[in-house]
């Protein structure tokens, strides 16, 4: 056997010569001075040379390692020169996939059945916060210590809810690796663990009492503002809408706004949910509209009609305005931590439940839920629901078969019913129009003035038109806005 001492002092001679240690493994020392490992087998009946690499480099121990490893190949019926090829090919085919090739691949197999946002959002928070960290990194190289890190930063200027979203995006990655056979395990499975808490995540603040969710319209309808955030602070008190929807509204999904019943057909493709629910047929989002709706509408147009939204930013008339556009609104007329746009889903549905648990039908409540636009589940109606946390308990209920049920109109009507009864009689019981609401005679009447939106559009007694209050509003004497002042008052 071979000994280092023996290795070293091995001069080139004038041909090449071996030097053999035991089961056919030898250095051959070239005329060069080269000394190449080399290991010599049999294969199929055929004898063969498998090179295993140049001596200092390779150690006498390193080089003994690599022979038995070969000849238990050999016992295996494998040929060691072959299965060595192939590893080296797998290495450089593993050296090419990189964790950006692979997320990438990933995403384009999944975008199809995502919502064209969440397409967006998940790629742009890959190149954001993934991709510079490790995207050149082959994906099977990568380890949880490492993943730890680039989530690390991303928690470091408290992106919690990020980094947890993106630990969960770069699994995905690795489950769709480990299937093509890419990677043999998921590092980003053991990081959870590892990740900061999500913080104590509060209701959006909404004020419920209805006495002073007027005093903060009017006060924030007094505030300086552009008249396009004016209006679409109103027509969101009006109809309770997501934010997101009514940034997005489009003057083709209103219909029949100069008729008996005005609409607001929010396409399913824009409503909140998965891509089962954006492509459910008959799946639009029903929103009848109140008097008060259409007047905004109205005096808006002619700021807004000649673009495609409703609502469209100041720089780019082919945006929607800007999300935070109502918030600073808000926030600016001193309702900050106090309310924001979406509060104003949660004090519809508290105000109206607590009138539904005490003096309203059995069905009010579906039909409020369908007036969220939700079936709601006990965390999600108790999120809404702020009324839940009074001294009275009440059955929670759902759509269920309700929702799909019957024709548009008596749907319809019924939503109108239960704004009209619920709001009229709570807020007005002195109303004529309220008693016979209240009585379930005005299931199939036009919807009244006086109604929920006719609350939330009320302004101070200041700023009306003396002398057409009668001819707007059904009871005459609660100090709404007369329609055909309303442009005036909300340009002003």
């Amino acid at each position: 056997m071979l000994s280092d001492a023996q290795i070293r002092a091995a001069k080139p001679r004038d041909r090449d010569y071996k030097l053999f240690d035991a089961h056919q493994l030898f250095v051959l020392v070239t005329a060069h001075g080269s000394k190449l490992w080399r290991l010599n087998y049999k294969y199929d009946g055929k004898q063969k040379s498998l090179s295993l690499g140049r001596y200092p480099s390779l150690s006498l121990a390193e080089a003994r390692r690599h022979r038995d490893e070969a000849l238990a190949q050999l016992r295996e019926g494998h040929d060691p020169g072959i299965a060595k090829k192939l590893k080296v090919k797998a290495n450089i085919e593993a050296s090419r996939n990189t964790f950006e090739k692979i997320a990438r691949e990933w995403h384009q197999v999944n975008a199809p059945q995502w919502a064209k946002v969440h397409v967006a959002d998940v790629l742009r928070s890959f190149e954001r916060d993934v991709f510079p960290a490790i995207g050149s990194l082959p994906i099977g190289a990568l380890t949880p210590p490492k993943l730890l890190e680039v989530l690390r930063a991303v928690e470091a200027r408290s992106a919690i809810e990020t980094a947890k979203r993106l630990r969960q995006r770069i699994s995905g990655v690795y489950a769709y690796a480990i299937a093509s056979g890419i990677a043999q395990s998921d590092p980003a499975e053991k990081v959870g663990a590892a990740l900061k808490p999500m913080p104590r995540k509060g209701r959006q603040p909404a004020i419920t009492d209805i006495v002073e969710l007027r005093r903060m319209l009017a006060t924030v309808d007094a505030d300086v503002a552009r008249p396009v955030t004016r209006l679409a602070l109103r027509l969101i008190a009006l109809t309770a809408v997501r934010p997101g929807e009514l940034r997005g509204a489009q003057w083709t999904e209103f219909e029949n706004l100069d008729g008996e019943y005005p609409l607001w057909r929010i396409p399913a493709a824009r409503m909140k949910g998965d891509l089962n629910r954006k492509g459910e047929v008959d799946g639009d989002h029903l929103v009848p509209l109140a008097a008060e709706s259409v007047e905004v509408l109205r005096a808006i147009a002619p700021l807004t009609s000649a673009s495609k939204l409703v609502f469209p930013s100041t720089r780019h008339m082919h945006r929607p305005m800007s999300e935070n556009a109502l918030g600073y609104l808000l926030n600016r007329a001193g309702y900050h931590g106090r309310h924001v746009p979406h509060g104003f889903r949660a004090a519809f549905s508290t105000i109206m439940n607590e009138w539904a648990n005490t003096r309203g039908r059995e069905d009010d409540r579906a039909v409020i839920d369908l007036m969220l636009a939700h079936v709601p589940h006990n965390k999600i109606e108790g999120a809404y629901n702020r009324a839940a946390y009074g001294a009275s308990t009440r059955t929670r209920t759902g759509l269920g078969g309700h929702a799909g049920a019957g024709s548009v109109a008596p749907r319809r009507a019924a939503a109108f019913a239960a704004q009209a009864r619920q709001w009229c009689e709570s807020a007005y019981p002195n109303c004529d129009r309220a008693s016979a609401l209240a009585t379930g005679e005005g299931v199939n009447l036009p919807i009244p003035s006086c109604t929920w939106s006719a609350c939330a559009a009320s302004l101070p007694r200041s700023e009306f038109v003396s002398g057409e209050l009668a001819s707007h509003c059904a009871c005459g004497s609660h100090g709404l806005a007369p329609a055909n002042s309303m442009s005036k008052i909300a340009l002003h």
